[in-house]
C-alpha cells in the first residue's frame, strides 16, 4: 500500500480546502482515498461567531488536510501530495471505485526534478496532484 509523504495546498493552505458541504464531501475522501476523520469543528466556537465556519480534519499516513465551508471556490483550489509509490496509489484508488482519475504521466518541476504523477478531481471540485520523485 502506498504512503502519502507530504501535502501542499495550491493556495498555500492544505488545512482550509474549500467545500460547499462537508457532510456531502467527506464520504468520498474516506471511501475512495483512504482518509480518516480525526477532528471536526462545528463552527460554533468562540466569538466572533460571524467568522466561524465548519471545518473537518482528515488524516492518512500521518498527513493531514482539512475541508472547510469557508466560502472559497473549490474549483480554484486543491492539494499536491508526494507519495512513495505513485503506481500503487493509483491502483489503490481505482480499486476503491474512485472516478475522475487521470492516467499516470511524467512531468518536470522545480528546476528539473522529474516526477511520475496523476491527478484526481473530487466531486466537490477540488483538484489533487499525486506525485513521486524519480
Amino acid at each position: 500500500m502506498a504512503k502519502l509523504l507530504s501535502a501542499y495546498g495550491y493556495q498555500g493552505d492544505a488545512m482550509n480546502l474549500p467545500v460547499t458541504d462537508i457532510e456531502t464531501a467527506v464520504p468520498y475522501y474516506v471511501r475512495h482515498m483512504g482518509f480518516l476523520v480525526v477532528e471536526q469543528d462545528s463552527g460554533a466556537g468562540e466569538p466572533p461567531y460571524e467568522d466561524a465556519f465548519k471545518r473537518l480534519i482528515l488524516e492518512r499516513d500521518g498527513i493531514r488536510i482539512a475541508l472547510a465551508e469557508n466560502g472559497g471556490d473549490p474549483e480554484q483550489d486543491g492539494c499536491a501530495f508526494h507519495t512513495d509509490d505513485v503506481t500503487a496509489l493509483h491502483d489503490e484508488f481505482i480499486a476503491t471505485g474512485l472516478d475522475k482519475i487521470g492516467k499516470i504521466d511524467e512531468e518536470t518541476r522545480d528546476g528539473g526534478k522529474r516526477f511520475k504523477v496523476f491527478f484526481v478531481v473530487a466531486p466537490d471540485g477540488l483538484c489533487y496532484w499525486f506525485g513521486q520523485r524519480q
